[in-house]
């Protein structure tokens, strides 16, 4: 059916419409049904109700829009608003980020990073080739708070031993000479730090730290250490001593050098310098005069200087004393002197009494051999009693050899008779103003001199031509061939040695630099020419010319001065010299004969660790001798056997400090004499070195310096592992925490 139809709750109606009819039914509240009907005339207009658009259209189109006004406040609002928005936000991306870092940083402190810039990242707990020095130097004695130095350093060894990780290898060196080994185990290098024991004879520290690196080169560990430890006396470190060692050190890629300062800051010492002998051998019934200087570092203090000189029977008797009132940084002189000694051998020491922190620079020991007086043969022109008077009073004046205390037994004689001489009874021969001699003669004086002897010749006026002295077996004496006397306006030349240094001028080493030279005026002179190989100019005038020459001749050796010391012409006088009163001339004589005589060659006091050579008399032949140092605790005794060729007995042994016996053929008529051995007096000195001043020695090695074994703890850590970043990244955390602490409550408080 077409149409619609509507139904409503009230009752039933239904609609319906055709074309031009509309029709219903409805039923009324009581049920009643009726029928009513619509007609359209036209029904097709009906579809012009849909131009109802063109007025809502129009309302549309037409109507008056809302005009929009931006209020300033309401702008302001939004704008600020925006930028809280981005400024909270921005606020809790910071609080993210710090308590991010926070939790990150913890982290990573927890996981000990550490930042090495040399060598390779190792392990605190990886082995390690490592090598203790301990600097066993007499000066390490050295008492403080009932310690020596020696002491803490065996302490901080066995400290360092326990330290080294399992696996460690470990060699324990010391300053005395010689080669260094990695010890066996841990028990093995304790024990060898318990035993160490100071020296006298000692090197250099960086000598024995290069030592130490060539042990630790047959290592195949990877990391290196060297642990020194020292009292930091600046006589350990040596200028120069450096060079090699950082050569040396150059060539490890891991190396750690640890310096472990065991000294005492401010040190009180007191101590006797070297001694000072009027001369290692004497004349017969000579006086001996002993000086020193004594040292004192501290409180002003009185100290007793006691001499002790061996008795014949073998015992120590104290000959004299000397009370000195020492100043802290001053050096008080003492002086002691003895009666006449008569012919023997004589040891003894210097003792300073009482206690300080340092004993062993406090005794010193010596030895002097009293010998009969030289025999020595003056030959002379013409009359010798005239010509050669002056040289022999110089050398044996008559008061002195009336009483035997003369060193010299001088015999006189004519040039003329040298060739018929005996010249081997006399330890020395002085040509005085020679003539021409003839070949057979200067042939004769060379073999003399060649054994072992001593010539001297004094040059002057005889020498009338200089060829004679120019003959080949001469100059096979002279040190060069003569040429002219030369002539020295009065008063403008004299003798003038530049430097002290020769054992003939050492006498005047005691005089100070203000020596009156200008007394010893020379008028004139031998010119020399060209000097033959090997000649020593001992002297020279004030113009530059030799005045002194040596030359050795064989096992001797000839002394020729170029102007004469005899009588001379008053009109045309050589110079002053036999009429010097200052005393100059007379010590300059004897300074040259007992050079000839071999005096000057006789050394009878050493320091530690040098090579005593002992001369012998012609007519030694024992091959035996018995060595013993004298009070030693080790009453050692040694058997040496002699160089007949070269006559000498030489002892190296002489680590020792002390009085040195040697004896054979029995106490009646066998040998019975001594020398001794001190400790070099440097080695005692306690002045402390700068640590500017160790790396200027070492060549800028960089060396770890420390006096505490935390630090030293600490120092090791670092050079095994680098630099732990634990400390910083905590210090960090810490400030990240606070920090975001402090924004948080500023944020939320907003």
């Amino acid at each position: 059916m077409s149409g619609f139809g509507l139904v409503s709750r009230f009752g039933a109606s239904y609609f319906g419409f055709s074309a031009g009819r509309l029709s219903y039914n409805w039923a009324g509240p009581f049920g009643r049904r009726r029928s009513k009907a619509v007609t359209f005339v036209n029904p097709l207009l009906l579809a012009g109700t849909a131009l109802i658009v063109v007025p809502i259209v129009l309302h549309l189109v037409m109507r008056q829009r809302p005009r929009y006004f931006e209020f300033p406040a309401l702008r302001f609002v939004e704008r600020r608003h925006e930028v809280n928005r981005r400024r909270l936000r921005l606020r809790h991306w910071l609080l993210l980020v710090l308590r991010a870092a926070a939790i990150a940083l913890l982290a990573l402190a927890m996981a000990r990073p550490s930042v090495k810039f040399g060598g390779a990242v190792g392990s605190r707990d990886a082995p390690v080739a490592a090598a203790l020095v301990f600097d066993s130097s007499m000066r390490m004695d050295y008492r403080h708070r009932n310690q020596s130095r020696l002491e803490v350093a065996r302490q901080w060894g066995l400290w360092l031993v326990g330290q080294l990780p399992e696996g460690s290898q470990v060699a324990v060196l010391d300053s005395r000479p010689g080669p260094g080994a990695f010890q066996v185990d841990r028990g093995a290098a304790r024990h060898r730090i318990e035993m160490l024991q100071t020296a006298a004879v000692v090197r250099p520290l960086p000598s024995a730290m290069e030592e130490a690196l060539r042990v630790l080169e047959s290592s195949q560990l990877a990391r290196k250490e060297v642990y020194v430890l020292t009292d930091m006396a600046e006589v350990a470190w040596p200028e120069g001593t450096g060079q090699r060692l950082a050569a040396r050190a150059g060539r490890f890629s891991d190396l750690g050098i640890y310096v472990i300062d065991v000294g005492v800051p401010e040190p009180v010492n007191s101590g006797l310098g070297p001694l000072r002998l009027s001369g290692q051998t004497l004349a017969n019934r000579s006086p001996l005069r002993i000086e020193t200087d004594v040292y004192h570092v501290g409180p002003p203090v009185e100290r007793t200087v006691e001499l002790h000189m061996l008795d014949p029977e073998g015992g120590w008797q104290k000959r004299s004393e000397k009370l000195v009132s020492l100043q802290p940084g001053r050096t008080q002189a003492v002086e002691f002197l003895t009666r006449a000694l008569s012919v023997g051998t004589y040891q003894g020491y210097v003792q300073l009494m009482g206690q300080d922190g340092l004993a062993c620079d406090n005794r010193r020991y010596f030895t002097v051999e009293v010998k009969r007086p030289w025999r020595v043969l003056i030959a002379a022109p013409g009359a010798p009693e005239r010509h050669g008077r002056i040289l022999a009073e110089m050398l044996a004046p008559s008061g002195l050899a009336r009483s035997g205390r003369a060193r010299f037994d001088c015999q006189l004689s004519s040039l003329g008779r040298l060739d018929s001489e005996p010249l081997e009874q006399y330890a020395a021969v002085c040509l005085v103003d020679p003539r021409a001699l003839e070949p057979a003669v200067w042939q004769k004086l060379t073999n003399y001199t060649a054994d072992g002897h001593g010539l001297g010749i004094f040059l002057g006026p005889g020498a009338t031509h200089a060829e004679p002295f120019n003959h080949p077996k001469a100059q096979e004496l002279l040190p060069a061939p003569l040429l002219n006397k030369l002539m020295a306006p009065e008063g403008s030349m004299y003798l003038r040695p530049e430097r002290l240094d020769h054992p003939i001028l050492s006498v005047f080493r005691g005089l100070g630099p203000d020596i009156p030279w200008e007394v010893l005026a020379v008028f004139r002179y031998w010119q020399l020419g060209s000097l033959a190989k090997g000649v020593h100019v001992v002297a020279n005038y004030s113009n530059g010319s030799p005045a002194i020459l040596e030359r050795v001749v064989g096992g001797g050796r000839s002394v020729t001065v170029t102007t004469p010391v005899s009588v001379q012409s008053s009109q045309d006088p050589w110079n002053l010299w036999p009429y010097d009163d200052s005393g100059l001339a007379v010590m300059l004589v004897n300074g040259i004969v007992l050079h000839l005589v071999g005096s000057t060659d006789v050394k009878l006091n050493y320091y530690a660790g040098e090579t005593a050579i002992l001369p012998l008399d012609p007519g030694a032949t024992y091959r035996s001798y018995a060595l013993s140092i004298l009070d030693s605790p080790e009453a050692m005794e040694m058997r040496l056997t002699p160089d007949l060729k070269q006559r000498a007995l030489v002892v190296a042994a002489t680590e020792n400090v002390g009085n040195y016996r040697i004896r054979a053929g029995g106490t009646a008529s066998g040998v019975d004499r001594g020398f001794s051995v001190n400790m070099d007096p440097r080695q005692t000195s306690l002045e402390r070195i700068a640590p500017e001043q160790l790396e200027q020695v070492l060549g800028g090695l960089p060396v770890q310096l420390t006096q505490d074994r935390e630090d030293l703890d600490q120092q090791m850590s670092r050079g095994r592992v680098g630099h732990e970043l634990f400390a910083l990244l905590i210090l960090l955390v810490a400030l990240i925490l606070g920090a975001e602490h402090v924004v948080a409550n500023r944020f939320y408080r907003e």
